[in-house]
């Protein structure tokens, strides 16, 4: 855990406030990366890195304002004051930026962070990359400049596949936005800041095989939720299927796989789950607990 300062809050849109975070020793970190924030309440949140990677001074992070969500972007908001201090995780990288001869980025909205160092690198590097960004407020747009195209509403989505096809696409933003642009690309790069949805929960039995204990999973239960009652120690942070610390061993059953993080050949393999948002899709799995 690393013990961090606020010395600079900056508001970048009218729902969005960016937080600059200074402390001693700050570890190195990539484009993409994202750090856990541990809020006053115990909570613990995910935040894109989205400063600039060279500079180990200091760490920013930007947060969206969501009155109607699950109370910890407002806490962040009043825990997030200038010379406050709060603890956060060492940078994690689950959204790395792999080599290629041109980037597109696509964002929306708050998902702009984790896409500013990644075009950093690019320019520094000299790799060409065009950037999509649609939003009715944008976030730091000061710092953007270059084949930047900005639109008040949606995007053209199928316009920006269309044309990238020599491309590696790095998109983030909302749910909607991500699914349609993964059925229309397979390979796309993306980030969730939202758990993805899905219907037709039932109830199932996870094993517990390192006790042979028998843990009934109701439709409106976790498998997280409910091993730990039964007595499993399980860590977790985001427990919206996006940071990989539930990630648990499979060794029987079938998975319905809904995390942000597992490739769709990992996912196929079947030997792992993050067991705070995906499900069984069989009777019974037996987990490494």
């Amino acid at each position: 855990m690393l013990s961090v300062r606020v010395v600079a809050a900056r508001w970048e849109a009218p729902d969005i406030v960016s937080y600059t975070l200074s402390g001693p020793s700050l570890p190195a970190w990539e484009p993409g990366a994202h750090i856990d924030l541990h809020l006053p309440s115990g909570l613990v949140r995910q935040y894109s890195l989205c400063s600039d990677f060279s500079d180990l001074s200091a760490y920013r992070i930007a947060v969206l304002a969501q009155p109607s969500g699950r109370g910890g972007s407002m806490e962040a908001h009043r825990a997030l004051h200038v010379g406050a201090t709060v603890s956060i995780s060492p940078p994690r990288q689950t959204f790395p930026l792999v080599p290629a001869s041109r980037y597109v980025f696509v964002a929306g909205g708050i998902g702009i962070t984790p896409l500013l160092p990644m075009i950093r690198q690019a320019s520094a590097l000299g790799i060409p990359w065009s950037l999509f960004y649609g939003a009715r407020h944008t976030a730091f747009a000061a710092e953007l400049s270059g084949p930047v195209t900005f639109v008040d509403g949606l995007l053209d989505l199928p316009a920006i596949v269309a044309s990238s096809s020599d491309a590696e696409i790095y998109a983030c933003g909302p749910a909607p936005m991500l699914d349609a642009l993964s059925a229309m690309r397979a390979d796309l790069h993306m980030e969730r800041f939202a758990p993805f949805v899905a219907g037709g929960d039932g109830s199932f039995e996870v094993e517990l095989a390192r006790t042979g204990v028998i843990v009934p999973v109701g439709a409106d239960e976790t498998i997280l939720s409910a091993v730990r009652a039964a007595g499993a120690d399980v860590p977790s942070s985001c427990e919206m299927g996006f940071c990989g610390t539930c990630e648990t061993k499979v060794l029987s059953g079938t998975v319905d796989h809904r995390d942000d993080l597992l490739t769709p050949a990992e996912r196929a393999t079947g030997n792992t789950m993050m067991v705070c948002v995906s499900r069984a899709s069989c009777a019974r799995l037996i987990l490494d607990l």
